[in-house]
């Protein structure tokens, strides 16, 4: 091709991206998209992707990819991202705050929240250099099939430990609001199947999420991922009010109250969970024990957006790196304060005696109460109904890897949503605590999809930029932290379920 050639195409170019910026308002050049707070990330390839999914970027050129319409407003963006970052780790930050103090909790979390925007960085500079909007697709031109099950199987892990926490959330928390609304005695000493949260997951999932997670068409519960923000929001508001409610020591009472003097001085004898922050109401900055290794993984589990974000930019309106880079700050920078007060307040209510799970923790200490059994619900109701939003992606992932160019069937629909259920049931009732599963989540498939992914990819597929920049440099460097952390990480949890 001549220069003037070249030089014709580059104008025309310019010309088409000035004509979209320009009229990016104009309802001619807009044309009507799902939501992308629902919009999967898999590539509509079988029947059952058909009413759920938007047909890929594959085959289109780079500027095509930044340029070619999106309808979603920077507002309802922010919002979509923010839907798409809170979940329920926000319910494990206390626990993760009472085991590292004040100071280096704070460090810990504006410390991930960066590292997490700078791969958003990475993702959409790699996205534009390699021509794709999905994430398994950038896997595959970076490094073939291994970099696309590498992405498919981080996606995989993260949206199973997704539906294991919810599931969980479940496991502890209809017991009590069963109990709250049958008058059981949490210490009546009588049993009964409904109050058993290994039986109430089982029905749940058989009587509720099942015949949802079998729906072909599951655009109508994107709503509630906007449901889901308000709980979590009404949420913190409770958390905030409650430390203002519950007088300081009021856990400690209690403790006493319940346990007699033998016990009392067994555990003191055993050391078994006590220390300083139990016996006194003064916050602690910096803290050093067993479970101090589990607050960057739950950090980590707590930020992963990352499959969400290359859907949200191809919806943005006007869209450019530079305008998705302010959706991202904004939405950030929201859950990052969000984050903070809801383990700066939990933390602060019962300091030592925080649980895993926070919501937990006030039915130990207050007994029956009317707000909290409100939040309860509004919790149930929101992860009930997210749980088959979350197996779609899983279950497409799972059809594309082995039955690709298949017609739908009826019958491997089926059989792989109750696979799914089945093993993510089992976990749920074997696993002892919610904090294993932000854990070992965090630490395997949240580190590979917030620090080696992205950073890997960027790695091999911007050309234009040599190995000895300043970019390439910084995304090796993120690239090896991400690997330490990983690798870090998994070693100190595995030592510590081996000495508990």
């Amino acid at each position: 091709m001549t220069k003037a050639e070249m030089g014709k195409l580059n104008s025309t170019q310019e010309e088409d991206s000035s004509s979209y910026s320009s009229n990016c308002n104009d309802f001619r050049y807009q044309y009507p998209t799902k939501s992308a707070a629902m919009k999967s990330h898999y590539i509509d390839m079988d029947p059952e992707n058909q009413n759920f999914l938007l047909k890929s970027n594959q085959g289109k050129k780079k500027y095509e990819t930044e340029y070619q319409p999106g309808t979603t407003s920077f507002g309802m963006s922010v919002f979509n991202l923010s839907n798409v970052i809170v979940g329920s780790g926000i319910l494990g930050l206390s626990y993760a705050m009472a085991n590292t103090g004040i100071a280096l909790f704070v460090i810990l979390l504006a410390v991930v929240s960066i590292f997490s925007l700078y791969s958003v960085h990475l993702l959409l500079k790699t996205s534009n250099e390699g021509g794709s909007l999905l994430y398994e697709q950038l896997g595959m031109k970076a490094f073939g099939m291994p970099g696309k099950l590498a992405a498919s199987g981080s996606i995989t892990m993260q949206n199973i430990g997704a539906m294991s926490s919810y599931l969980y959330i479940v496991k502890y928390e209809l017991p009590l609001v069963i109990k709250a609304f049958f008058n059981i005695e949490e210490h009546s000493g009588e049993w009964y199947w409904y109050t058993n949260g290994d039986y109430l997951v089982i029905l749940v999932s058989l009587l509720l999420i099942l015949p949802l997670s079998l729906l072909k068409n599951l655009g109508y519960l994107g709503y509630t991922s906007g449901f889901s923000l308000l709980c979590m929001v009404f949420f913190l508001i409770v958390v905030i009010c409650k430390k203002f409610q519950i007088p300081c020591g009021m856990e400690h009472d209690l403790i006493n109250a319940t346990l007699n003097f033998t016990m009392k001085q067994q555990l003191i004898a055993n050391e078994t969970n006590v220390n300083a922050t139990y016996d006194s109401c003064v916050p602690k900055y910096f803290v050093f024990n067993s479970k101090t290794v589990y607050a960057v993984p739950i950090l980590t589990f707590s930020f992963v957006c990352h499959p969400a974000i290359l859907p949200i930019y191809e919806e943005l309106k006007c869209r450019s790196r530079r305008r998705m880079m302010k959706v991202s700050n904004v939405s950030f920078f929201a859950m990052f304060l969000m984050y903070l007060l809801a383990a700066l307040f939990g933390y602060l209510t019962f300091y030592g005696k925080v649980e895993d799970e926070l919501l937990h923790t006030y039915s130990a200490v207050l007994g029956p109460d009317n707000l909290l059994l409100i939040v309860r619900l509004a919790v149930l109701m929101a992860v009930i109904l997210t749980v088959p939003v979350v197996i779609f992606p899983i279950r497409s992932s799972i059809t594309q890897l082995l039955c690709t160019g298949k017609e739908f069937s009826w019958v491997r629909h089926c059989i792989i949503t109750g696979v799914i259920l089945v093993f993510t049931n089992v976990l749920v009732i074997f696993i002892p605590t919610i904090r294993d599963i932000f854990g070992f989540i965090g630490a395997s498939a949240a580190a590979m999809l917030i620090f080696i992914l992205p950073s890997a990819f960027y790695i091999k597929l911007v050309k234009k930029e040599s190995m000895q920049s300043v970019q390439k440099i910084g995304a090796l460097l993120f690239l090896l932290s991400g690997i330490i952390v990983m690798i870090g990480s998994m070693t100190l949890i595995i030592v510590d379920w081996t000495n508990n």
